[in-house]
Protein backbone atom coordinates (compact mmCIF):
# COMPACT_ATOMS: atom_id res chain seq x y z
CA UNK A 1 0.00 0.00 0.00
CA UNK A 2 1.45 3.00 -0.63
CA UNK A 3 1.05 6.73 1.22
CA UNK A 4 -1.51 7.87 -1.94
CA UNK A 5 -3.99 4.74 -0.91
CA UNK A 6 -3.72 5.15 2.68
CA UNK A 7 -7.25 6.10 4.10
CA UNK A 8 -7.13 8.62 6.52
CA UNK A 9 -9.43 8.97 9.56
CA UNK A 10 -9.74 12.14 11.37
CA UNK A 11 -7.46 10.61 14.66
CA UNK A 12 -5.18 10.27 11.89
CA UNK A 13 -5.03 13.69 10.55
CA UNK A 14 -4.65 14.97 13.74
CA UNK A 15 -1.93 12.87 14.97
CA UNK A 16 -0.61 14.48 11.37
CA UNK A 17 -1.05 17.63 12.26
CA UNK A 18 0.41 17.29 15.83
CA UNK A 19 3.51 15.75 14.59
CA UNK A 20 3.65 18.44 12.29
CA UNK A 21 3.95 21.25 14.92
CA UNK A 22 6.51 19.14 17.33
CA UNK A 23 8.13 16.05 15.85
CA UNK A 24 9.81 15.11 19.38
CA UNK A 25 6.29 15.20 21.03
CA UNK A 26 6.04 12.05 23.24
CA UNK A 27 4.16 9.51 22.24
CA UNK A 28 1.85 9.40 25.65
CA UNK A 29 1.55 13.39 25.09
CA UNK A 30 0.99 12.79 21.38
CA UNK A 31 -1.92 10.23 22.22
CA UNK A 32 -3.35 12.62 24.94
CA UNK A 33 -3.56 15.31 22.43
CA UNK A 34 -5.76 13.16 19.87
CA UNK A 35 -7.32 11.48 22.40
CA UNK A 36 -6.61 7.83 22.25
CA UNK A 37 -4.67 4.93 24.11
CA UNK A 38 -0.50 5.45 24.04
CA UNK A 39 -0.78 1.91 22.42
CA UNK A 40 -3.25 2.85 19.69
CA UNK A 41 -1.10 5.98 18.93
CA UNK A 42 2.12 4.05 18.59
CA UNK A 43 0.32 1.49 15.98
CA UNK A 44 -1.34 4.59 14.20
CA UNK A 45 2.31 6.40 13.93
CA UNK A 46 3.99 2.95 12.75
CA UNK A 47 1.21 2.37 10.12
CA UNK A 48 1.69 5.95 8.81
CA UNK A 49 5.55 6.09 8.32
CA UNK A 50 5.39 2.22 7.12
CA UNK A 51 2.63 3.26 4.44
CA UNK A 52 5.00 6.52 4.08
CA UNK A 53 2.67 9.22 4.67
CA UNK A 54 5.06 10.21 7.51
CA UNK A 55 8.37 10.15 5.47
CA UNK A 56 10.65 10.84 8.43
CA UNK A 57 11.50 13.81 11.06
CA UNK A 58 13.99 16.73 10.85
CA UNK A 59 15.30 19.45 13.34
CA UNK A 60 14.78 22.82 12.27
CA UNK A 61 17.90 24.85 12.01
CA UNK A 62 18.10 29.13 12.06
CA UNK A 63 20.21 29.91 9.22
CA UNK A 64 21.34 33.21 10.87
CA UNK A 65 22.17 30.97 14.04
CA UNK A 66 25.08 29.00 12.31
CA UNK A 67 26.36 32.24 10.35
CA UNK A 68 24.18 32.63 6.97
CA UNK A 69 21.99 35.69 7.86
CA UNK A 70 21.79 36.25 4.10
CA UNK A 71 18.49 34.18 2.31
CA UNK A 72 17.48 34.28 -0.88
CA UNK A 73 15.29 32.67 -3.51
CA UNK A 74 17.28 31.93 -7.23
CA UNK A 75 15.74 31.49 -10.41
CA UNK A 76 16.97 29.49 -13.11
CA UNK A 77 16.92 28.71 -16.40
CA UNK A 78 18.55 26.21 -18.14
CA UNK A 79 19.10 25.56 -21.82
CA UNK A 80 18.27 23.84 -23.08
CA UNK A 81 15.81 22.25 -20.99
CA UNK A 82 16.51 18.55 -21.25
CA UNK A 83 17.32 15.35 -18.77
CA UNK A 84 20.91 15.66 -20.26
CA UNK A 85 21.56 18.65 -18.66
CA UNK A 86 18.96 18.88 -16.00
CA UNK A 87 19.84 15.85 -13.96
CA UNK A 88 23.84 17.35 -13.57
CA UNK A 89 22.44 20.30 -12.36
CA UNK A 90 20.05 19.64 -9.73
CA UNK A 91 23.43 17.06 -8.45
CA UNK A 92 25.56 19.93 -8.36
CA UNK A 93 23.17 22.86 -7.00
CA UNK A 94 22.16 19.95 -3.89
CA UNK A 95 26.03 19.08 -3.54
CA UNK A 96 26.47 23.68 -2.78
CA UNK A 97 26.72 24.28 1.11
CA UNK A 98 24.82 27.55 0.48
CA UNK A 99 21.58 24.93 -0.85
CA UNK A 100 18.63 24.93 1.26
CA UNK A 101 16.25 23.77 -1.74
CA UNK A 102 15.60 22.77 -5.23
CA UNK A 103 12.58 23.28 -7.18
CA UNK A 104 12.30 22.39 -10.64
CA UNK A 105 8.76 24.26 -11.32
CA UNK A 106 6.92 24.98 -14.71
CA UNK A 107 6.81 28.48 -16.68
CA UNK A 108 9.35 30.63 -17.50
CA UNK A 109 12.11 29.51 -14.79
CA UNK A 110 13.45 25.91 -14.37
CA UNK A 111 14.34 25.74 -10.98
CA UNK A 112 13.87 27.79 -7.85
CA UNK A 113 16.51 27.51 -5.37
CA UNK A 114 16.60 28.55 -1.78
CA UNK A 115 19.78 29.64 -0.79
CA UNK A 116 21.54 30.81 2.78
CA UNK A 117 24.77 32.52 2.43
CA UNK A 118 27.20 34.76 5.25
CA UNK A 119 27.20 37.87 3.34
CA UNK A 120 26.12 39.89 0.54
CA UNK A 121 29.51 39.09 -0.94
CA UNK A 122 28.93 35.48 -0.29
CA UNK A 123 25.91 35.46 -2.26
CA UNK A 124 27.74 37.54 -5.62
CA UNK A 125 30.13 34.84 -5.32
CA UNK A 126 27.54 32.20 -5.29
CA UNK A 127 25.77 33.17 -8.03
CA UNK A 128 28.77 34.62 -10.32
CA UNK A 129 31.17 31.20 -9.44
CA UNK A 130 28.40 28.54 -8.64
CA UNK A 131 25.34 29.61 -11.27
CA UNK A 132 26.05 31.54 -13.83
CA UNK A 133 29.13 30.25 -14.84
CA UNK A 134 27.77 27.42 -15.41
CA UNK A 135 27.16 26.90 -19.80
CA UNK A 136 23.57 25.41 -19.23
CA UNK A 137 22.45 28.42 -17.28
CA UNK A 138 20.74 30.97 -19.54
CA UNK A 139 19.44 33.31 -17.11
CA UNK A 140 19.64 33.57 -13.19
CA UNK A 141 17.69 36.24 -11.13
CA UNK A 142 18.21 37.01 -7.10
CA UNK A 143 15.30 37.66 -4.79
CA UNK A 144 16.63 38.75 -1.47
CA UNK A 145 14.63 37.01 1.53
CA UNK A 146 13.25 40.16 4.20
CA UNK A 147 11.15 37.63 5.92
CA UNK A 148 9.62 34.08 5.79
CA UNK A 149 6.39 32.80 7.30
CA UNK A 150 5.74 29.01 7.47
CA UNK A 151 1.90 27.76 6.55
CA UNK A 152 -0.07 25.77 9.06
CA UNK A 153 0.02 22.48 9.51
CA UNK A 154 -0.48 19.95 6.23
CA UNK A 155 -3.48 18.44 5.70
CA UNK A 156 -5.33 15.66 3.21
CA UNK A 157 -6.56 17.58 0.09
CA UNK A 158 -9.93 17.90 -0.74
CA UNK A 159 -10.32 17.91 2.80
CA UNK A 160 -12.52 15.16 4.36
CA UNK A 161 -15.89 15.79 5.57
CA UNK A 162 -16.06 13.46 8.58
CA UNK A 163 -19.90 13.00 8.00
CA UNK A 164 -19.18 11.89 4.29
CA UNK A 165 -19.14 8.25 3.33
CA UNK A 166 -15.92 6.75 3.40
CA UNK A 167 -14.72 5.67 -0.23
Amino acid sequence: MSAKDVQLDPVDIAILRELQKDGRIANKDLAAAVGIAPSTCVDRVARLRRTGVITGYTAQISPEAIGRPIQALLTVQVQPHARPLVDPFVVHVRSLPETLSVHHVAGPDDFVVHVACGSSQDLQRLVLDRFTSRPEVARLQTHLIFSTWNGGPLSPYPPQDPAAPRR
